[in-house]
């Protein structure tokens, strides 16, 4: 996957780019041509709970 500075300029790749976040992640999907994948941000840490 490309990482890049900046998601905005990925959106207009293709028509069939979807920008998706998830687990505070932004992620651009594009099945028709996968190298237009890519992935910005940084997934948080979750803290487990003491037992």
């Amino acid at each position: 996957m490309k990482c890049v500075s900046s998601i905005g300029t990925l959106k207009a790749r293709s028509e069939d780019c979807q920008v998706v976040r998830r687990r505070g992640r932004i992620y651009v999907i594009c099945k028709t041509n996968p190298k237009f994948k890519a992935r910005q941000g940084k997934a948080k840490i979750k803290r487990g709970v003491k037992k």
